[in-house]
C-alpha cells in the first residue's frame, strides 16, 4: 500500500515538472504569434483590398479579392525585371563570397599550414559585418561620385601621365566618370558592398564547419597520397554540405530582401532606368505612396519564392549528399 502511494505520488510530481516545459517555450511561440504570424495574417488580409491614398484623402479599405494579385502580374509587368535584377546582383556577390570564404575557412584551420595571427585576421575579415549598410552606401556613394576620391585619384594619374598632351592642347583632362550612370558599374557596386558586409560572416559559419570534420579523415587522405585538391572535393566539401547549404539559403533570402544598399547608393531611383531596382525597393515605394494592397501582395509573393526556392535548394542539395552517405 505504501509503495503505491510512493509510486502515485511520483506520477504526478513527475506530470508537475513536465507542465513546466511549456512555462520555458511558451516566449518562443508568443514572440513568433506577435512579430511574425499577426503580421502575415494582417499583410494577407490586406492584399485582399483596395486600401490607398491620394493626397489627403484615403480609399478603401473596399474588398477586391484577388485583383491585387493579378495587378503585380499582368499590370506591373516590371516586376519581372525588379526580381532579375535582384538575382544578378545577388550572384554577382555571393559567387566571390563563398569563393573566398571557402578558401579561407580552410586556411585558417589546416593544421599543416598554421598560419601565424589568425585572431588578428579574423577579427579584420568579420568587421565589415558590423557596419551597418546605410553606412557603407553613403561610403562608397561618396567614393564613386563624379568629384569624389575615386575619380580624383583616377583623373591625378590620366592627366600625370598625358601631361605633355595636355599642356600641349592636344588632349583634353580626363573627365569624371559617371559610375552611377552605368548599369555595370551601379550592379557592380552593389554586389561588392554585400560582398564586402557578408563574407565575414560566412568565413566564420564555414570554419566552424571544418572545425567540426574529425582531423583523422584528413590525416588518413594524406597518407593515402591525395592531393590538397582531392582532400578538398573529396573530403571537405561532402561532409561541409549542410553547413554549406545553410549559409546558401540564408544568403539567398538575404538576397531576395536585398533593400537598404541599391535604395540609398540610388537614391531610390534604381538608376539608371531602373536597372538597379529590386523587388523590395518597388514594395517600399508602395508602402510609401500608402498603397497597402499591392504591398500586400508583393510582400506574400516574396514569402511563397523564398520558401519554394528554399525548399527547392535544400532538396537537391541534401538528396546528393544523403546518396554520398
Amino acid at each position: 500500500m505504501k509503495n503505491d502511494i510512493k509510486k502515485g505520488t511520483k506520477r504526478k510530481n513527475a506530470i508537475g515538472y513536465d507542465n513546466w516545459g511549456y512555462f520555458f517555450i511558451a516566449p518562443f511561440f508568443i514572440v513568433y504569434l506577435v512579430f511574425s504570424l499577426i503580421p502575415l495574417l494582417t499583410t494577407f488580409i490586406f492584399s485582399l483590398f483596395e486600401y490607398y491614398r491620394v493626397g489627403l484623402t484615403t480609399v478603401g479599405p473596399t474588398f477586391i479579392g484577388f485583383e491585387n494579385f493579378k495587378a503585380i502580374f499582368v499590370a506591373d509587368d516590371s516586376l519581372g525585371k525588379y526580381f532579375l535584377n535582384t538575382l544578378i546582383m545577388w550572384v554577382m556577390g555571393f559567387v566571390p563570397q563563398i569563393v573566398i570564404s571557402l578558401l579561407l575557412a580552410v586556411w585558417f584551420t589546416n593544421t599543416e599550414l598554421n598560419l601565424k595571427g589568425q585572431s588578428f585576421f579574423k577579427t579584420v575579415i568579420y568587421m565589415p559585418n558590423l557596419i551597418m549598410a546605410a553606412t557603407f552606401a553613403m561610403l562608397f556613394f561618396t567614393l564613386f561620385s563624379p568629384n569624389g576620391p575615386v575619380n580624383g585619384m583616377l583623373r591625378s594619374l590620366v592627366d600625370r601621365t598625358n601631361a605633355a598632351a595636355i599642356a600641349a592642347g592636344i588632349q583634353e583632362p580626363m573627365k569624371p566618370i559617371y559610375f552611377f550612370n552605368s548599369t555595370a558599374w551601379t550592379r557592380t557596386l552593389v554586389a561588392t558592398m554585400n560582398f564586402l558586409m557578408w563574407y565575414g560572416n560566412t568565413t566564420i559559419m564555414l570554419m566552424a564547419g571544418v572545425m567540426g570534420i574529425d582531423n583523422s579523415l584528413f590525416e588518413a587522405a594524406r597518407i593515402d597520397g591525395a592531393t590538397p585538391s582531392q582532400i578538398f572535393f573529396k573530403v571537405t566539401m561532402p561532409l561541409l554540405l549542410p553547413i554549406f547549404v545553410y549559409v546558401f539559403i540564408t544568403s539567398l533570402i538575404g538576397g531576395i530582401q536585398m533593400f537598404d544598399v541599391p535604395q540609398i547608393l540610388t537614391n531610390a531611383t534604381g538608376r539608371p532606368d531602373r536597372t538597379s531596382m529590386t523587388i523590395i525597393m518597388k514594395l517600399n515605394a508602395h508602402l510609401q505612396n500608402k498603397n497597402y494592397g499591392p504591398a500586400g501582395a508583393i510582400s506574400l509573393l516574396l514569402f511563397a519564392v523564398t520558401g519554394i526556392l528554399s525548399g527547392f535548394v535544400y532538396k537537391i542539395t541534401m538528396s546528393k549528399y544523403q546518396n554520398k552517405r
